[in-house]
C-alpha cells in the first residue's frame, strides 16, 4: 500500500524544549493505527504537525506525497480542506445547526450540489447508525450520537487521513464501544485511513497499529495481525506496563 504520511526526522520545539525528536514514521493508505503515550509524550503535538494545523521545527513531512515545506499559509488551509478530516473529543458542532447540516457543512462551503452531498450522506448514515437524529440539532442528542456525527462529518469530505483527537473521552463505555466498532467498520469497509491519539488501551485495541511515544520518539509498536482483539489488548497493557505505567 502507499504511504499517506511519511515524516522524516521531524522535530517541533516550543520554545527551547523539544518535543518531537528526529521523528520517523510512515502511514499507508487503509491504516486504523492508534498513537499513544504517556502525558507530555508529543502525541497531541504530532497529530496537529502531521494534519497541517502546527508547523514544525525541522525534517520533513509528506502528506500524499506533498511535501508540507512547499505549502504556504493559504496552501495549507486548502490542502487541510481537501485531503483531511477531524473527530474532536468535543464535537465541535454547530448548535444552530441540525445534525444533518452539521454533516454537510463541508460540502456546503465548498459548493457541492445537492445530489452529490446526499449521494454521500447515505452510507455514512447507514454506517453510523443516525438516521433518526438527522433531523435534530446537537443539543437534543446524546454525547454517543455527537460523536457518531462528528464522524460522518470528517468522513463526508472522502479524506485522505482522518485524525481522531480521543474520540472516546468524552463517552460513556457503551457510547465508546459503539463508536469503536463502527470506525472499524468504515475502515474495513471503505478503506478510510484513521489516525487516533487516544490514551485508552481499550480503544487502541480496535486499531490495526498501535504506535508509542515517549519523550517524542517513537519507542515501540504493536500489529495486530490476526490475533484477537483480547490478545491485543493484553498485548497493548503489557507494552503500556513495560514502558511506565498507564499511559495519560
Amino acid at each position: 500500500m502507499e504511504p499517506v504520511i511519511r515524516t522524516k526526522n521531524l522535530t517541533k520545539h516550543y520554545g527551547n524544549t523539544p518535543v518531537l525528536r528526529n521523528l520517523d514514521l510512515t502511514i499507508t493508505a487503509g491504516e486504523f493505527t492508534a498513537v499513544m503515550g504517556p502525558s507530555g509524550s508529543g502525541k497531541s503535538t504530532l497529530m496537529n504537525v502531521l494534519s497541517t494545523i502546527d508547523r514544525f521545527s525541522g525534517g520533513e513531512v509528506w502528506v500524499k506525497e506533498q511535501s508540507l515545506l512547499d505549502l504556504n499559509k493559504n496552501e495549507l488551509r486548502r490542502f487541510r480542506q481537501e485531503h483531511v478530516g477531524f473527530i474532536f473529543q468535543d464535537y465541535n458542532l454547530l448548535d444552530t445547526l441540525t445534525v444533518k447540516e452539521n454533516i454537510l457543512l463541508p460540502l456546503s462551503l465548498r459548493g457541492f450540489k445537492t445530489g452529490e452531498m446526499e449521494a454521500r450522506l447515505g452510507p455514512l448514515v447507514s454506517a453510523l447508525q443516525i438516521g433518526e437524529v438527522l433531523e435534530r440539532y446537537p443539543h437534543e442528542i446524546s454525547g454517543g450520537q455527537k460523536q457518531r456525527a462528528s464522524s460522518a462529518r470528517a468522513l463526508i469530505t472522502k479524506p485522505d487521513i482522518v485524525f481522531a483527537d480521543e474520540p472516546t473521552g468524552a463517552l460513556d463505555s457503551r457510547s465508546a464501544t459503539q463508536l469503536l466498532e463502527q470506525l472499524a467498520q468504515l475502515n474495513g469497509s471503505f478503506g478510510t485511513t484513521i489516525l487516533m491519539v487516544t490514551h485508552d488501551s481499550y480503544a487502541a485495541s480496535y486499531c490495526q497499529r498501535v504506535i508509542f511515544l515517549r519523550d517524542g520518539s517513537v519507542v515501540n509498536e504493536l500489529y495486530a495481525g490476526g490475533q484477537s482483539r483480547k490478545t491485543f489488548y493484553e498485548r497493548i497493557l503489557d507494552t503500556q506496563s513495560m514502558l511506565g505505567g498507564q499511559a495519560g
